[in-house]
């Protein structure tokens, strides 16, 4: 049967449904549930670098100089380090050791503050006891207050009690732990990735020296590196024609940010290193830290190009203009970083963008005029690829109507005809909307305000639902017929739904959600949509202006200004919608490439899902998915739990399971 050809579910209920048919996983359960949900189960590697990065805490914190790292012949991981040793005094309110604590309960740790970390990757307090969770044997050996103790645990549950087993001279921990194959594609490590890893924490931590020994080989790699980013980066490009003859470097440290980064592009051929770190943690997948490097490094070059007059007429720098034959190393620290993912490989905390854009932007801006020559030639470097770009764009023949009918006239459309660079915003109302209007790069942002909350085409097929105007304005605005497979003719690479944060807004997005999922999903299945996050708040101190998606953020950045040396007078605004904002707001929070922040709906686990998505590490969208796991029978067309609350939520034929769902669940809260 087909998933989305707008017939609904078997509506049967079970009676039996009751307050027993609810289940609480405790301890380490939800993590052997669920196990893809904490970790990359492709293989075990994030799980040694989870430990390691413990370790690595402990080095940032300035405990440790040595992280030690093994790789046993029967697969064991062994990781050592001379930091303070983890806590093995009892918990006051727990009434278990620290070094239990930690092992055994989910969101324990000392890193929610910033009492005994300032800067931390581990920020979840789930990371070592996914380790424990998801291992067949574990073992913990403690040299703290001039003892040694040790504790043993299998498959998450503690086997041996936490004893001392005699006198130790110094302090640290030794973790050895062998991962359960049952919960991995292949139960072996990548030694290539662990190397790269260990080397990485010893450039970007200075005085920090680590190792790596693989006992089947007897090989013992070690690195300590006293130098500079810039002869890491040199070292890495190797023999490559460079713009630069040395990398352009810069650091900053304040109370918010510690930042050091290399950065120098190919005359010829592409620059293979692009590397970013947050915490000495690996973002391969980029985030806010590197929009904002970036945007900082295009706005220093625009501004170069503008004092010296060398920009040809008609020519437009984009972002992706200089960030062609890049090569970079870009390192920060920040308190309380938050990731995307438990597998930490984005940063999506908003505000790093314009901490880092100003800094690299002044400093570079600075560099350029003291070095006027290599500008010259990177900003030449850059005028080419735009005009290149351009070239290309001419060629494009872009279909911009279906069957010869004409765009509806609220439609705002983009001047660009690159259908790889063009987004549309559907926007909740007029007003929003013509904000939108304001603070959109007309050359590849399009804006198509919505008149309140869409049909509900959950019911409905997919012939039915033209008769809405509204609905027959998008399928003829995207080029889509609703219903079919066919979205050659697709205009947009990006759909955004840009509704209020309250919950109308969020009414109105799970209905154009809806819309797509039932009568566009091929649409969905390229990872064409996405849903924007405007902010809920904004805290002004002194001239500084910060934006929270929610309460945690908003409490997180309270709490971070509070512990500065002098901190000021905190003004918080709630937006009560998207007319609140100013196009200026709408611009930064919102809109704007580098600083906003998008949700991706995708349907994962699905043959073919997700075959085209665009090369998210490329683009400056914060994404996440919704995963779903298509199952069939013969009883229930089907059996996701995503199609089964949306089914449940949006079907006129489920109005008693609404009204159940409600009276067990509804709890409503005051955002």
């Amino acid at each position: 049967m087909n998933l989305f050809d707008g017939r609904t579910q078997d509506t049967t209920v079970d009676q039996g449904y009751d307050a027993r048919s609810i289940e609480v996983l405790k301890g380490l359960d939800p993590v052997k549930r669920r196990p893809g949900m904490y970790t990359d189960t492709a293989s075990p590697n994030h799980l040694a670098f989870e430990v390691i990065d413990n370790s690595v805490d402990e080095a940032i914190a300035g405990f440790a100089t040595r992280i030690d790292v093994t790789l046993t012949q029967d697969n064991t991981i062994i990781v050592s380090d001379n930091g303070r040793g983890m806590p093995v005094d009892t918990h006051p309110q727990e009434g278990v050791s620290g070094v239990e604590l930690i092992m055994t309960k989910l969101h324990a740790g000392a890193k929610f503050s910033s009492k005994d970390y300032a800067f931390s990757g581990g920020l979840h307090g789930v990371g070592v006891s996914v380790v424990n969770a998801l291992s067949t044997h574990l073992c913990i050996e403690i040299c703290r207050n001039k003892k040694r103790y040790t504790i043993e645990f299998q498959n998450g549950a503690k086997t041996k009690d936490l004893e001392e087993t005699g006198k130790a001279a110094n302090t640290g921990t030794t973790l050895e732990f062998k991962p359960n194959p049952a919960y991995f594609d292949t139960d072996h490590f990548n030694v290539t990735a662990i190397k790269a890893a260990l080397k990485s924490k010893a450039v970007l931590c200075q005085g920090l020296t680590t190792s790596f020994t693989v006992e089947e080989t007897q090989e013992t790699d070690t690195w300590h590196y006293n130098q500079g980013l810039d002869q890491y980066l040199q070292e890495m490009i190797n023999s490559t024609k460079t713009i630069f003859p040395e990398p352009f470097t810069g650091s900053v440290d304040n109370d918010e940010l510690k930042a050091v980064w290399a950065v120098n592009w190919g005359q010829e051929d592409a620059l293979e290193i692009e590397e970013s770190y947050v915490n000495l943690i690996p973002t391969k997948l980029g985030g806010t830290h590197v929009n904002g490097f970036r945007s900082g490094l295009l706005e220093s070059v625009k501004e170069f190009c503008k004092f010296r007059n060398i920009l040809p007429k008609g020519v437009f720098l984009t972002p992706e203009d200089i960030w062609q034959k890049v090569g970079y190393v870009l390192s920060i620290k920040l308190a309380e970083a938050q990731f995307s993912s438990q597998t930490k490989e984005r940063l999506s905390s908003r505000h790093c963008a314009g901490l880092v854009n100003i800094q690299v932007r002044d400093a570079f801006s600075l560099w350029l005029n003291q070095n006027v020559a290599l500008g010259e030639a990177l900003a030449q470097a850059a005028i080419e690829n735009a005009r290149s770009r351009e070239r290309k764009r001419k060629k494009v023949y872009l279909k911009t109507r279906t069957s010869g009918a004409s765009l509806p006239a609220k439609l705002s459309d983009c001047t660009s005809d690159d259908q790889s660079q063009r987004e549309l915003f559907f926007v909740e109302g007029d007003s929003a909307g013509g904000s939108a209007k304001q603070a959109r790069d007309r050359r590849f942002q399009a804006i198509m305000p919505l008149r309140g909350k869409i049909l509900n085409t959950w019911d409905l097929n997919s012939s039915a639902i033209l008769e809405s105007k509204e609905i027959r304005d998008i399928s003829q605005v995207l080029g889509v017929i609703p219903g079919s497979t066919d979205i050659s003719k697709l205009r947009y690479n990006k759909l955004c739904i840009l509704a209020d944060a309250d919950s109308d807004g969020l009414h109105i997005a799970t209905l154009l959600c809806a819309l797509f999922l039932r009568h566009f999903p091929e649409v969905v299945r390229q990872g064409h949509v996405f849903v924007a996050m405007p902010p809920l708040y904004r805290i002004d101190m002194g001239k500084e202006v910060f934006y929270a998606l929610d309460n945690s953020e908003r409490n997180a950045i309270t709490k971070r200004l509070g512990r500065r040396k002098k901190p000021g007078k905190i003004n918080i605004q709630r937006f009560k919608g998207l007319g609140e904002m100013n196009p200026a707001q709408l611009r930064e929070t919102t809109i704007a490439p580098d600083s906003r922040r998008l949700v991706q709906l995708t349907i994962a686990n699905e043959s073919g899902a997700g075959e085209q998505q665009t090369d998210m590490s490329r683009e400056n969208e914060e994404s996440s998915s919704t995963s779903t796991k298509s199952e069939k029978s013969p009883d229930s067309p089907i059996k996701d739990d995503v199609f089964q609350v949306m089914d449940m939520l949006l079907s006129k034929k489920r109005a008693r399971d609404r009204k159940r769902w409600i009276e067990t669940h509804g709890v409503i809260k005051e955002i």
